[in-house]
């Protein structure tokens, strides 16, 4: 409702006087607002009662605003737009759209993909500001769980009741870190069955199960014993490991482009399934700004595929 100073015009009211004042056709102003011609007519006729003089000179060619009813036009119509800027505004911030939306990333890569999916996000969502940190992947489910972060681009799985597994993003070769001049680095390639014959290094903190047995499984398909060797609180701790001779570490194919170094090789696997990375976030926080960052990082991932 928008008080006039002489009485309080109704919603319908504004709407079908600046819809009419745009089309100067009854027919197509009832098009748009999904009325009758006759309730739009009524609605008119009733407004210029209240207001005493016409706003309208209708024709049987033609319809114009007179004097009165453009000055109306041109109190009315800024009003209206506030109003309405207002009502989208507070919805946005009701559904969680605008404000701060905080995410997280493990590795360089995670990185890189969150950068250009904050691109797009932005350019979508230009009233939510993004905050860009980066993660272990011990920190990332504690993270979620505390809001300090709404949501996290890191490897899958993560199987926990509270936390959701957003669509796969990226799926990539799975290879082996190994010292340089190992003796499984005379081979093209390695088989899981291979971590058998080497220590494989851990990963420290409190990592789930479900990401832990994927990435550094107890035993191999084959039930035989994999040999645990130190654990490594990052993964440039665990690269360090590897090539001071400590043990192997399975990675992403990523790892020969963001992290070569002359004391570790990577080889690929040849029977190992693909390591896939993904965003995170905590289920009874699945704000809309969450689902559109979500979207936005689909959207881009598709675009590169």
């Amino acid at each position: 409702m928008l008080n006039d100073g002489g009485g309080v015009l109704e919603r319908h009211e504004v709407e079908a006087f600046l819809t009419l004042a745009e089309e100067l056709h009854f027919g197509r102003t009832a098009e748009r607002l999904h009325l009758s011609t006759a309730r739009v007519s009524q609605t008119i006729r009733a407004l210029e009662r209240r207001v005493g003089a016409p706003l309208f000179n209708r024709t049987s060619r033609r319809v114009e605003l007179t004097a009165i009813g453009r000055q109306l036009e041109e109190d009315l119509r800024p009003a209206w737009a506030r109003m309405a800027a207002a009502l989208e505004r507070a919805v946005d911030a009701g559904r969680g759209v605008s404000g701060l939306l905080c995410v997280g990333f493990v590795g360089a890569a995670g990185g890189q993909l969150l950068v250009g999916a904050t691109e797009v996000f932005r350019s979508l969502r230009p009233d939510c500001d993004v905050q860009i940190r980066e993660a272990q992947m011990a920190e990332v489910v504690p993270w979620l769980r505390d809001a300090e972060a709404d949501i996290v681009l890191a490897g899958f799985p993560v199987r926990e009741p509270d936390i959701v597994m957003g669509p796969v993003l990226v799926r990539e070769s799975r290879f082996l870190a190994l010292p340089a001049g190992h003796r499984l680095t005379r081979q093209q390639a390695v088989s899981v069955e291979d971590l058998a014959r080497i220590r494989v290094l851990r990963v420290g903190g409190a990592v789930l199960d479900s990401w832990r047995d994927a990435h550094t499984p107890p035993t191999t398909p084959a039930g035989r014993s994999i040999e645990p060797g130190p654990s490594a609180g990052t993964f440039q701790e665990a690269l360090t490991l590897v090539g001071a001779g400590q043990g192997a570490f399975t990675v992403g194919a990523h790892a020969r482009r963001y992290y070569a170094r002359p004391d570790v090789a990577y080889l690929p696997f040849h029977d190992a399934p693909p390591v896939e990375w993904g965003l995170l976030w905590r289920a009874d926080a699945e704000t809309a700004r969450v689902r559109a960052f979500s979207q936005a990082a689909s959207n881009l991932a598709r675009s590169h595929h």
